[in-house]
């Protein structure tokens, strides 16, 4: 014990000297959970939409009104032909042309029925479904309110219909920060534990002291634990103070027990921090180390399921999230934070990042032996 705790004295008080290091851990994670919530929002308003009105007339004017008061589109222009308007789509300022044809209200009403021309910028293809889905929803809506005007109550009988009433479980106020705040701070705890590790080996290196270390008589898992335990501190103090921070700005309470999210967040960074380790050991200079750090933090960033949903994958790419353990910890997150899920829930969770942390942390032993 005596030479492992000399050994945290030595890497806490390198990490102290520098204050870049400490700047990068603490500010770049609180800067970063402040901002990508706020942008990387998945709500699509602000959808352009421009009108060709070929027919003036008081159904016409009701309809573009409802479309424009819903909140989802804003006008981009009311054109009198369908070749103006969609010059509006090939110069970007319309996403969405709506073309109501003449003689629309007097059809409405004399044969009950009337098709509408829509066009859809289709580039994004997100927007364009979506846009357009909101656009026939309102379309509905807005021909059950003509149908209801054509009822005379005194003379018909009501037209059966079918109501339904939805409850939002777990989330009812359908907050988009809910979802995203909560795997935005794995991400951040991912790169404090990840990245800063994998600069741990490779900096004694850098600075010519792995050698001096080399002929000590300190053991090998004594010098592995001494990179690890500061880290694995300071990314439960980063953690921390993303709670904090998710609670005070975006209110957000976890449902569930904050002693089990500690409980998963300490097994996860083992796991995390022995791919740091892992990384470190296999570089040669700090550049390498971030080079590929940064490359494997990408395809955790792109498929840990916090921007597509795992089960939208293909195949192949269900099984590359089997073996990364951001998935898991996203995963948790949400279950404990939003659903107030129990331990017995979070079991295989909690067994494969375990298993990992065994893996990478091994690998990363057995390969430092190899080099030294």
């Amino acid at each position: 014990m005596r030479t492992l705790k000399f050994l945290l004295q030595k890497e806490f008080r390198q990490i102290f000297r520098n204050p870049n290091l400490l700047r990068m851990m603490f500010m770049t994670p609180i800067i970063q959970l402040i901002i990508l919530p706020q942008a990387a929002n998945f709500t699509i308003r602000n959808i352009n939409i421009a009108f060709v009105d070929l027919d003036h007339s008081a159904y016409s004017q009701r309809l573009m009104n409802k479309v424009l008061s819903s909140g989802y589109f804003r006008l981009a222009g009311l054109s009198s032909t369908y070749d103006k308007a969609y010059k509006l789509i090939e110069n970007d300022k319309a996403d969405i042309v709506v073309e109501i044809p003449e003689g629309f209200e007097s059809k409405l009403n004399t044969e009950g029925a009337q098709t509408l021309s829509v066009s859809v910028n289709a580039i994004n293809g997100v927007k364009a479904a979506v846009g357009s889905g909101y656009l026939n929803n309102i379309i509905l809506d807005f021909n059950k309110d003509i149908q209801v005007d054509w009822v005379q109550p005194a003379t018909m009988n009501p037209m059966p219909e079918i109501t339904t009433v939805s409850s939002y479980w777990y989330n009812p106020t359908l907050s988009y920060y809910l979802f995203m705040v909560p795997g935005i701070l794995v991400l951040l705890v991912t790169l404090v534990g990840g990245n800063m590790t994998s600069q741990n080996i490779v900096r004694e290196k850098e600075v010519g002291t792995i050698e001096q270390i080399n002929v000590t008589p300190i053991k090998k898992y004594h010098f592995i634990l001494g990179k690890l335990i500061p880290f694995w501190i300071l990314g439960i103090i980063v953690f921390t103070i993303g709670m904090v921070i998710a609670r005070i700005l975006y209110g957000i309470i976890p449902l569930g027990s904050v002693l089990l999210l500690y409980f998963f967040v300490s097994v996860y960074l083992i796991a995390i921090m022995g791919f740091g380790l892992l990384v470190s050991t296999y570089s040669d200079t700090p550049m390498q180390a971030n080079s590929l750090t940064f490359f494997f933090v990408q395809i955790f960033n792109m498929m840990g399921g916090l921007f597509t949903p795992i089960d939208s994958m293909p195949g192949w790419a269900k099984l590359i999230t089997d073996i990364i353990p951001v998935s898991y910890f996203i995963e948790v997150m949400r279950m404990i934070v939003i659903k107030g899920s129990r331990f017995h829930d979070i079991i295989p969770h909690l067994v494969a990042v375990a298993i990992m942390g065994i893996v990478l942390n091994g690998w990363a032993m057995l390969n430092y032996r190899k080099t030294t």
